[in-house]
């Protein structure tokens, strides 16, 4: 299967799976949707291609969204598909995972597919866990010292009891002062003890799956809930990076209102001309426009991350291939920007399923502190999915991909370990 193929297998796949479970047939269902049966055969077979307004059509004749349809939003869970089979043959003998068939598996088989993914991340998120929880015993200067402090508290309790027990007659003012050692040292380790218990609950849970940033995104994605809504997420860690965010967002909605973008989105889609109409920075509306997502930017996505290049925040549109959090494309625009600052950066990328995206990338340096203080790059892009209706296409579209391991483009200057996957043909 070519990477052609590849994009339109989900689309294909899928409404043969939903035909069949409606126990209609083919000629019923392409005489209501305007085409042949021939070509409707074509279509579930994976032989042509299916547009939008077809799509449409058909959803509407199957009785479900066209978004359940649609091959874009199941492309980040091919990529951890691929990730799971990748994990999965370093620990197994025996066949290996059919790489290629993974979107023909997610569509035929979506509730095994997610299984197969949840237990993946699952094992990625407990194994994580036993790391930092190892790092932790042997380096937290705090655990550490709390751990020793129950000691000595529990060895000075044991010594003053065994006095008292085996110490045949002891003067009254003697054992008056034993016992006054045994409620101080009691207390001291009740508090010691209590403090631990709290220093340790706030340690990741083994019931959760996603790292802290990956369970604030998908907390994001759910509709960015109020303030009050993030003490539902499951982790501390998970909780202040929500806090920080919605502060940022909270921040950002002051200086630029919702009523005030929506007014100047609808005259324009370039974020340059938007910050120049409406005076503001373009990082400000570059973030706007990706929470608010005003009309004709309800796709919008935003990365954001730091000088060394990690990524802080990751709120992408459909059918853009984002890795876990520590894994990057070393191509994408975001990062060219951080050797620009405050320049605004335009490209357009490809992914290797072909799906094209409009970007502006700019990186911002602050130095907060004092002049002697130290400078604080953040760089954003603002990702638009391509529309043909408002911008061309571009002769010199980036290739970009996900993280090396899972990307097939096997001619690729900036690819730093092989990729699990069969190389794109040429």
């Amino acid at each position: 299967m070519n990477a052609r193929q590849a994009r339109h297998v989900l689309t294909g796949t899928r409404i043969r799976e939903r035909r069949l479970s409606l126990s209609l047939r083919q000629a019923d269902v392409a005489r209501a949707a305007g085409i042949s049966p021939a070509y409707l055969n074509l279509i579930e077979h994976n032989h042509r291609p299916a547009g939008e307004a077809l799509v449409d059509r058909l959803a509407d004749v199957l009785g479900v969204p066209s978004e359940e349809l649609a091959e874009g939003r199941e492309e980040a869970r091919i990529a951890a598909l691929r990730e799971a089979a990748a994990d999965a043959a370093k620990t197994r003998t025996g066949p290996a995972p059919e790489l290629d068939q993974a979107a023909e598996f997610l569509a035929r088989f979506p509730g095994w597919a997610g299984a197969l993914i949840a237990n993946a991340r699952r094992a990625e998120s407990l194994a994580g866990q036993l790391v930092d929880l190892s790092d932790r015993m042997t380096q937290d200067p705090y655990l550490l010292t709390t751990l020793h402090e129950v000691l000595s508290a529990v060895t000075s309790l044991r010594s003053t009891a065994s006095i008292l027990s085996e110490g045949g007659e002891i003067p009254d003012d003697w054992r008056m002062r034993f016992h006054e050692n045994l409620n101080q040292d009691s207390l001291r380790l009740s508090n010691t003890a209590q403090a631990l218990v709290r220093y340790l609950d706030s340690f990741e849970t083994e019931g959760s799956v996603y790292s802290p940033q990956e369970e604030v995104e998908a907390w994001m994605a759910s509709g960015l809930a109020p303030i009050a809504e993030a003490a539902e997420l499951a982790s501390d860690a998970a909780k202040s990076l929500a806090a920080q965010h919605l502060a940022r967002f909270r921040e950002d909605a002051d200086l630029l209102g919702d009523a005030d973008l929506r007014v100047a989105a609808a005259m324009t889609r370039d974020p340059v001309a938007l910050a120049h109409a409406l005076s503001v920075p373009l990082d400000l509306v570059m973030r706007r426009l990706a929470i608010l997502r005003p009309a004709g930017f309800e796709r919008a996505g935003l990365l954001i991350c730091d000088g060394s290049g990690s990524l802080i925040l990751r709120h992408a549109t459909d059918g853009f291939p984002l890795p876990r959090p520590a894994d990057s494309c070393p191509l994408w625009p975001l990062f060219q920007a951080l050797g620009q600052p405050h320049t605004a950066l335009s490209h357009q990328v490809v992914t290797p399923e072909g799906r094209r995206f409009d970007t502006i990338s700019m990186a911002m340096r602050t130095q907060r502190r004092s002049i002697g203080g130290p400078v604080l790059t953040l760089a954003q892009m603002l990702i638009l999915p391509f529309d043909p209706e408002r911008s061309a296409m571009r002769e010199d579209a980036l290739p970009i991909g996900p993280a090396c391991r899972i990307c097939p483009r096997d001619e690729c200057d900036a690819r730093r370990e092989p990729s699990i996957l069969a190389p794109l043909p040429s």
